[in-house]
C-alpha cells in the first residue's frame, strides 16, 4: 500500500434566503453602500432568521445533506464530522454532534473546533490528519457561523462586514498524488484587545450587566486587525509557496478568507498571482468567519479540475492564521449546473448562474 492522502472528493453549501442589502443597512446604522464597498468590498450578505431557521447546525445539516445527494456517498460510510465554527448552538452539546443527530449518520464521531475565521483551515488539517492515519477513511468538514447572531448593528465599522452561511467538504483517503498537501499554521495569543467578544464564557459570565453593556457582540478594531491580516495572511501564503516550488506560473487559485476585498488583492500581489485567479465573493457573502473557504469552493467549484494547485489562507481571533497548499482532485465541472465557463465572456454571469443555484438549493 502506497502513500495515505486525503483529498476533497465534493463541496456542498447553503446560505439564508434573507439578503441584507447596503440600502437597507443604512437604514439600520449611519452607513452608506458608498461606504461600504470602498472600504470593506460587501454589497450584501446573507442572515438567517428565525423563521427559517436557527442555529450554525441548521445551517451545517442543509449544506452536508446537499454534499450527500449530490455525491451519492453511504452516510453510513462517513466515520467523522468536524464543524469548524465559533457560533456554536450550545456551550454543550457540540454542533457536530447535532449534525451527526439530524442527519442519522450511525457510523461518525465528531466535534467541534474553534479557529475563529482560520477555523476552516485547521479542520482541514485536523480531517488530513485523521485520514493520513490509515485509521479513517472518509471526514465531512464543515465551515460555517451565524455571525448576525454575535453582530451589533449598532456599530457601524462592524456590522456591515458579516454575514451568516455554511458550507462543507468532504475529504477521503486516496494513493494518488493529489489532495491536501502542505499546512503553515499558526497562532500568537496576542489580539485580544484588538478582536474579540467579551462575555459569555467563563472568564465572564453573562449577566444583566453584560448585556447591558453590550458585551456579547464582536468588538475589532478594524485598522490593527486589517495590518495583521495583510501581514500574516501574505507571509504565511509566500512560506507555503516557497516550501512546495509555487509560484505565480503554476498556482491555480489562491483562495484567502473574505475579511475584505482590500486583504484579498494585497494577499494576492505578494506572490504576483493575477486577481482572475483569486477566489472573491465576499461582495454578495460578506465575512462569514469559518465558512468563507468552503463557501468560496462550493461557488467555484465549476472551474476547478483535476491537478489545480490551490493555496487557501485564513485569518481571525487570537491571533490565528495560516496558509495550505492542496492539489484539487476531481473536475468540478460535473456536479455544475452550468458550463464551467461562466465567468467567461459571453457567457452566464456569477449573478445569474448564483442566482440559478440559490433557486434550485430552496
Amino acid at each position: 500500500m502506497g502513500r495515505i492522502n486525503a483529498v476533497i472528493t465534493g463541496v456542498g453549501g447553503w446560505v439564508p434566503t434573507y439578503i441584507l442589502d447596503n440600502e437597507e443597512m443604512s437604514t439600520i446604522v449611519d452607513t452608506s453602500d458608498e461606504w461600504i464597498m470602498e472600504r470593506i468590498g460587501v454589497k450584501t450578505r446573507h442572515i438567517l432568521k428565525p423563521e427559517e431557521g436557527t442555529g450554525t447546525s441548521f445551517m451545517m445539516t442543509k449544506a452536508v445533506k446537499q454534499l450527500l445527494d449530490k455525491t451519492g456517498v453511504d452516510p453510513d460510510s462517513i466515520d467523522a464530522v468536524i464543524a469548524a465554527t465559533c457560533t456554536f448552538d450550545y456551550h454543550f452539546p457540540s454542533t457536530a454532534s447535532l449534525i451527526i443527530g439530524n442527519l442519522d449518520l450511525k457510523n461518525a464521531f465528531g466535534f467541534d473546533l474553534e479557529a475563529a475565521c482560520a477555523g476552516f483551515l485547521y479542520a482541514m488539517e485536523q480531517a488530513a490528519s485523521l485520514i493520513c492515519s490509515g485509521r479513517h477513511k472518509r471526514v465531512i468538514v464543515c465551515g460555517g457561523d451565524h455571525m448576525s447572531s454575535m453582530t451589533n448593528y449598532q456599530d457601524r465599522n462592524t456590522c456591515p462586514i458579516f454575514g451568516d452561511g455554511a458550507a462543507c467538504v468532504l475529504m477521503e483517503a486516496t494513493e494518488e498524488e493529489v489532495g491536501l498537501i502542505d499546512s503553515y499554521l499558526r497562532v500568537d495569543g496576542k489580539g485580544y484587545d484588538n478582536l474579540h467578544m467579551a462575555a459569555g464564557g467563563s472568564a465572564r459570565m453573562p449577566s444583566h450587566e453584560t448585556v447591558d453593556e453590550r458585551l456579547h457582540f464582536v468588538y475589532q478594531e478594524g485598522r490593527a486587525v486589517f495590518k495583521h491580516a495583510v501581514t500574516d495572511m501574505s507571509d504565511a501564503v509566500v512560506t507555503i509557496a516557497q516550501r512546495n516550488g509555487l509560484n505565480k506560473d503554476n498556482v491555480t487559485w489562491i483562495v484567502p478568507h473574505q475579511a475584505n476585498v482590500r486583504i484579498e488583492s494585497a494577499v494576492a500581489r505578494r506572490i504576483g498571482v493575477s486577481e482572475d485567479h483569486v477566489m472573491i465573493n465576499i461582495d454578495h457573502m460578506a465575512n462569514t468567519s469559518s465558512g468563507t473557504l468552503p463557501l468560496c469552493l462550493w461557488e467555484y467549484e465549476p472551474l476547478l479540475k483535476k491537478g489545480d494547485k490551490i493555496i487557501f489562507t485564513a485569518f481571525g481571533a487570537g491571533f490565528t492564521w495560516g496558509a495550505s497548499y492542496m492539489i484539487w482532485g476531481y473536475d468540478g465541472s460535473k456536479f455544475a449546473d452550468t458550463p464551467a465557463e461562466f465567468y467567461k465572456e459571453g457567457m452566464i454571469s456569477r449573478e445569474e448562474w448564483y442566482a440559478k443555484r440559490r433557486k434550485a438549493q430552496q
